[in-house]
């Protein structure tokens, strides 16, 4: 019988990582990018935006719980809430992209709003990698190796208990 520890994925390398993470929130990002230019014929741009950067979020918050950074399941509602500020900060950055360009451009096209929309979505990705990896879902490698992390504790424990008297010595290692 599998333990809890041996189901637990290692986490993937930073490049193996960024591959998967290109390969998951690319696919979404561009298969957004086309949502937001569809639903934004129907709704302001801003609005359209939005919502396909909500539902987006959650879509591509799963899948790198799942595949690009091995957390080994399903997204934790405080990964989700997490990874929804640096969604909110490229929702931000993808606005004030399309507002620059709608103050270059009297009437930019289709062609030119996705050149703009997607680069804008590139540079918040790049970003968003790193707040995902570092932050994000870092607890999990830092809890898949529980044991290391108690023992180096214990023999801290029994080393400060077993040191001679004398002046005090303060290590701990954590």
């Amino acid at each position: 019988m599998e333990t809890a520890q041996s189901q637990e994925q290692a986490a993937p390398a930073a490049f193996t990582a960024f591959a998967r993470f290109v390969l998951c929130g690319g696919g979404v990002g561009i298969t957004s990018s086309f949502a937001v230019v569809a639903l934004a014929s129907w709704i302001p741009w801003a609005l359209a935006n939005a919502l396909i950067t909500v539902v987006s979020t959650l879509l591509a918050t799963e899948l790198h719980a799942r595949f690009t950074f091995g957390a080994g399941g399903r997204a934790t509602w405080r990964q989700h809430a997490q990874s929804a500020g640096s969604a909110a900060a490229a929702y931000a950055w993808t606005c004030v992209a399309m507002l620059v360009l709608q103050q270059m451009v009297a009437a930019p096209g289709a062609v030119l709003e996705q050149v703009v929309y997607l680069s804008a979505s590139a540079l918040a990705g790049l970003a968003r990698f790193a707040v995902l990896r570092l932050v994000v879902f870092a607890r999990n490698r830092a809890q898949a190796a529980p044991t290391v992390r108690t023992a180096r504790s214990v023999h801290a424990t029994v080393a400060r208990t077993a040191a001679p008297a004398g002046p005090a010595v303060l290590c701990y290692a954590a």
